[in-house]
């Protein structure tokens, strides 16, 4: 589908997988930028810092010890948002409703080395934070209390991280989280009627038309998604039809972790600077249902727009509207095709 008007003209592409839509204006890229730039952070972080509740060894806040560990450690938030004792209760009282929502919230350190980032770590490395999630993800799926296991990454200040320690969090609920349940609907409803993965068949469409393909190897492919609304937004899915992470074998987990590597190096090399995004794994609800119909993926979200100083804000017609995006996705494919 090599359609040039749509590297042309204004137009609005549908996301398969939330039934919404983005709006696309490819002709705004070449307006001249007067707003805000941020500042560039090119801190040179040293491996070890004595004031960061999260290295190894340290106290944190709380008055816990960390271990001396040496490659992944994972524990329970000591600023949980969602509490495994809270009361049930539930309010309805004409249109003011609300229910009380429980869960476990985990942090997870990637690495004890202070100055790395996963873009920063080899894949082999990396394999031991898959295999981290991998048990994360099975032993809270396993609580009766526990229907969703939300894993996921915050890198860099301009998305709120308060510790540049290399690490991520898992909040794990009773319930399904918005966007993780309208994918749910989205990919039930087309399984139903057509009996195959919606990502799977979107991919082997994808595949074929190779306009939005960063990378691929044996067991996974890193592109950028028809609907995306960040300006470098990208999506890693398993070729193979996979409900969940632990589907994946050790090859797979193996080649999982080199594709989160060669897309986070890439983002670094794009403007020069150690690349924020925010991160996240949608996979398989563990509430004991067939979820034969889920293919499970992980998106990366950063905001940098045209530079490392120039972000992508989401703002007027975002908030009212709906999302809009200027680059449009195979331009931006290419962009981050070249430096891998």
């Amino acid at each position: 589908m090599k359609n040039t008007d749509l590297q042309d003209y204004s137009h609005k592409r549908f996301n398969i997988l939330t039934g919404e839509w983005v709006l696309v204006s490819p002709h705004r890229a070449k307006r001249p930028w007067q707003g805000q730039n941020e500042a560039v952070s090119n801190e040179k972080r040293p491996t070890y810092d004595a004031s960061c509740y999260l290295c190894a060894g340290n106290t944190r806040i709380n008055g816990e010890v960390n271990p001396k560990y040496e490659d992944v450690f994972v524990f329970t938030n000591d600023f949980a948002a969602l509490q495994s004792d809270s009361p049930s209760f539930s309010v309805q009282d004409g249109l003011l409703v609300a229910q009380s929502e429980k869960g476990i919230c985990k942090v997870i350190c990637f690495s004890p080395d202070h100055s790395k980032s996963l873009a920063d770590m080899d894949p082999a490395d990396i394999q031991k934070v898959v295999a981290a999630w991998q048990d994360q993800y099975a032993e809270l799926g396993a609580n009766e209390l526990i229907h969703y296991v939300q894993i996921f990454e915050n890198k860099g200040a301009v998305m709120g991280c308060s510790n540049p320690h290399p690490h991520g969090q898992i909040w794990s609920q009773s319930t399904l989280p918005n966007e993780v349940d309208k994918k749910n609907t989205q990919q039930l409803n087309y399984y139903n009627k057509n009996n195959s993965s919606l990502l799977g068949d979107y991919l082997e469409q994808e595949l074929a038309l190779e306009e939005r393909i960063i990378f691929q190897n044996d067991a996974f492919v890193v592109l950028i998604p028809f609907w995306a609304v960040w300006p470098f937004e990208t999506m890693i899915v398993p070729k193979k039809h996979q409900s969940n992470i632990l589907d994946m074998n050790e090859q797979d987990a193996f080649l999982y972790a080199e594709a989160i590597s060669k897309i986070t190096k890439a983002y670094d090399k794009l403007f020069n600077t150690s690349f924020p995004y925010s991160s996240g794994i949608h996979q398989a609800p563990t509430d004991g249902l067939d979820y034969s119909h889920w293919h499970w993926h992980m998106s990366f979200y950063p905001p940098l727009l045209r530079s490392a100083t120039v972000k992508k804000f989401m703002v007027g017609y975002e908030m009212f509207g709906s999302p809009q995006r200027d680059i449009t996705a195979e331009t931006a494919a290419q962009r981050i095709k070249d430096l891998i």
